[in-house]
């Protein structure tokens, strides 16, 4: 137990307790962290029982469930658990776990990493490029180049640029929720469907047990079975292209090829990008191209033939890079058309299950991330009132996410633009400003500020 005096003496308890006697006692540590952050935040407590001279501190938050323990699904329990909610994920696999391939990390999703107090342990294992750079993959030209130095990228967002491997990533959310006891992970849990009252919902998983809260909360991806209930859109939109990914060790890549930037080829329906991992110590390589034969999901074998035959005109750097490969694995590129309703009443849908996104933004994770805490912000202004609270986080978040689908769609005919496009695009970057092919992105990479959204003035 955790005592701390509020006669004025300790800062914080004063603050918080002014009104409520002595001594406030936390039982759990979790629970004066929890009280802590509300303290800094400006929220007062709640549920505070009186015990003789003693106040003890008795969160009792909703208990919200999540479906789908990924990125965006551990993002968002972690945020909410740090207010003291008591959380359940459930996970369709038999453990927690990601497939590995690169993720690049905007200064919009670093804000959320700073509001969530996880910089350092990303920093930790991130990787920050020195700049953001476009080259023709056929004549090897440079067609545009962003730098992101310190400097650079601080300068103008006031956080950096990373590029992270999502194995990485993922296992900094997941051991950030299992710090908290208020979370609970369970594996070998497939949502069937799902039933909700005034009061709760009821989880049915395909076993035929039942897990219970006062709120869903859905991240269960592209294929989301509780989007299926609530949109009712059918199948996502393929879009014809595959991409092809690997990583390579550090010392596996000649020096000549090596690269600190983050650099995209790109050429006639394909598109080539690379760039560090883990610190520098791996070298992330993604084949994108336009493809009639593919396989549904994303962690199928590739057809390297299929592979060489796409890129056969690219320029040598190119195809040396490509035959360092000898194994790919492929997934396909899917997105959905944005929708401005993804909620039904106690039940909401988060990150690829809401908003699904070609990659050629990067920013699919990051969205999701942003949702998390969008969602954390609007659960606290709506003082614990689910239906209200889910209504204002989809209505905060439905456009932005709407533009960053279509813009990505849209950047995907730029990197793959040939003939008269493709000579208007690298003429259009390549005059100016460095940056020109970037600046149109200022929006998505300001970001959003948590505690200007829903202020009471």
């Amino acid at each position: 137990m955790i005592c701390i005096s509020v006669d004025g003496r300790a800062q914080v308890g004063s603050v918080l307790f002014e009104s409520f006697g002595q001594v406030v006692a936390f039982h759990h540590r979790s629970h004066f962290l929890v009280a802590f952050r509300r303290c800094i935040d400006g929220r007062t407590a709640h549920n505070v029982t009186r015990t003789g001279n003693t106040r003890e501190y008795m969160d009792q938050g909703l208990h919200i469930l999540v479906a789908g323990g990924g990125i965006g699904g551990l993002a968002v329990a972690y945020a909410l658990g740090r207010d003291g909610h008591d959380v359940t994920v459930i996970e369709q696999a038999s453990e927690f776990g990601e497939i590995g391939a690169g993720i690049q990390l905007g200064p919009n999703v670093f804000r959320m990493f700073s509001y969530l107090d996880l910089t350092e342990a990303i920093n930790e294992v991130a990787f920050f490029p020195s700049a953001l750079c476009m080259n023709d993959v056929c004549t090897g030209e440079r067609v545009v180049r962003m730098p992101l130095g310190d400097e650079g990228a601080r300068t103008a967002n006031g956080y950096p640029y990373g590029v992270i491997y999502r194995v990485d990533l993922h296992q900094v959310l997941l051991s950030a929720c299992r710090a908290l006891p208020n979370i609970r992970l369970r594996t070998s849990a497939r949502l069937a469907h799902f039933e909700q009252s005034a009061g709760s919902v009821q989880v049915h998983l395909a076993d035929g047990r039942r897990v219970d809260g006062e709120a869903l909360v859905a991240a269960d991806g592209l294929w989301s079975k509780v989007r299926e209930a609530i949109v009712g859109d059918g199948k996502p939109r393929v879009s014809g292209h595959v991409a092809y990914r690997a990583v390579l060790k550090r010392e596996d890549v000649p020096s000549h090829l090596w690269s600190d930037e983050v650099r995209l080829w790109g050429g006639e329906k394909t598109h080539l990008v690379h760039y560090p991992l883990r610190r520098g110590e791996l070298f992330n390589l993604v084949a994108v191209f336009h493809s009639s034969k593919y396989d549904e999901g994303w962690d199928t074998f590739g057809d390297a033939s299929e592979l060489r035959e796409r890129f056969a005109r690219a320029c040598p750097q190119v195809q040396e890079l490509l035959a360092r490969i000898e194994m790919w694995k492929m997934w396909v590129l899917c997105d959905r058309d944005p929708v401005m309703n993804w909620t039904d009443r106690r039940v909401t849908l988060l990150g690829d299950a809401a908003h699904p996104m070609l990659q050629y933004l990067a920013q699919g994770a990051g969205q999701a991330i942003e949702d998390a805490v969008v969602l954390r912000e609007a659960l606290c202004h709506a003082s614990g009132d689910v239906a209200l609270a889910f209504q204002l986080y989809q209505q905060t978040r439905y456009l932005r996410t709407a533009r960053a689908q279509l813009t990505a769609r849209f950047y995907g005919d730029i990197y793959h633009a040939s003939g008269v496009t493709r000579e208007l695009r690298n003429r259009l970057f390549q005059s100016g400003t460095e940056s020109a092919g970037f600046v149109g992105l200022q929006w998505m990479y300001d970001g959003i500020d948590p505690k200007q959204l829903f202020r009471r003035d």
